[in-house]
C-alpha cells in the first residue's frame, strides 16, 4: 500500500523544513523499489499551498510551486506542516480549516519546528506532548497552555501526532517516521543513502508500529 504523504508549503517556511521531510520519503520510496523490485512505492509524496498557481517564497527567499491547491482539498496519509515564519498561514482561516479537515482523515500527522504551532492554532494538537525548535519552547506554552511541551527532544511521538525540534531534527523524525511506517531496514537504508547520520532515537509516547 502507497501512503499519501502531503507537505504544506506557504509563504514563510523554512526551506530545509519542507526540503528535509520531502527528500526522506522520495528517497525511502526509491531504496524501497531497489530493494523489493517490482513492489508499490511506499510513499507518493506532493506538496499542498494556499494559491498552487503562485509560487511560494520560502523564508530565505526560495520559491516553490507547489503540486497542490488547498481549494481542491488533497487527502492525506502521512500530514506534514513545516515550520518557518509561520505569521502568515496562522492568520489564513482557510489554511487553517485544511490543515484540520486534512489531519482528521490522516493516519499520522507530523509538524518540524514552528510548524506544531499551525497544529495548535488549527486544533489538532490540544493535550498532546509535542516539541518545537529550542527559541520557541517559551511561545509555544504561552500561547497554548494545554500542550505537554517538551524540551531537549529531537522529535516526541505521541501517538497520532509527532513532532520535532528545529530544521534538521525535522530529517531525523521523518526517518523515524519511515521506520514507523516501513521498517527500520528501509529507514536505515533511506539514512545510508542520503549520507546522513541519523539520531534514530527520541521522546516518545508509545512504541512504535509498521
Amino acid at each position: 500500500m502507497t501512503l499519501r504523504v502531503r507537505i504544506l508549503a506557504y509563504d514563510g517556511v523554512e526551506a530545509l523544513d519542507f526540503a528535509g521531510p520531502f527528500e526522506v520519503f522520495t528517497t525511502a520510496s526509491r531504496v524501497s523499489q531497489r530493494m523489493n523490485p517490482g513492489a508499490p512505492a511506499p510513499f507518493e509524496v506532493a506538496s499542498v499551498a494556499l494559491g498552487a498557481n503562485e509560487p511560494v517564497q520560502a523564508r530565505a527567499g526560495l520559491r516553490l510551486l507547489a503540486d497542490h491547491d488547498l481549494a481542491a482539498n488533497p487527502m492525506a496519509d502521512l500530514l506534514v506542516v513545516p515550520g518557518g515564519v509561520v505569521d502568515a498561514p496562522m492568520a489564513s482561516p482557510a489554511t487553517l480549516r485544511w490543515i484540520a479537515d486534512c489531519a482528521a482523515g490522516a493516519q499520522l500527522v507530523a509538524s518540524v519546528c514552528t510548524g506544531v504551532f499551525l497544529l495548535a492554532k488549527s486544533g489538532v494538537a490540544v493535550r498532546e506532548a509535542v516539541t518545537t525548535h529550542w527559541e520557541d519552547i517559551a511561545d509555544l506554552r504561552e500561547q497554548f497552555p494545554l500542550l505537554d511541551v517538551r524540551e531537549n527532544e529531537r522529535w516526541v511521538d505521541s501517538g497520532r501526532i509527532v513532532s520535532s525540534a528545529g530544521i534538521s531534527a525535522g530529517i531525523d523524525m521523518s526517518l523515524y517516521l519511515v521506520e514507523r511506517l516501513a521498517g527500520h531496514p528501509l529507514a536505515e537504508r533511506t539514512a545510508r543513502q542520503m549520507d546522513y547520520a541519523w539520531i534514530s532515537s527520541s521522546s516518545s509516547s508509545k512504541s512504535p508500529s509498521a
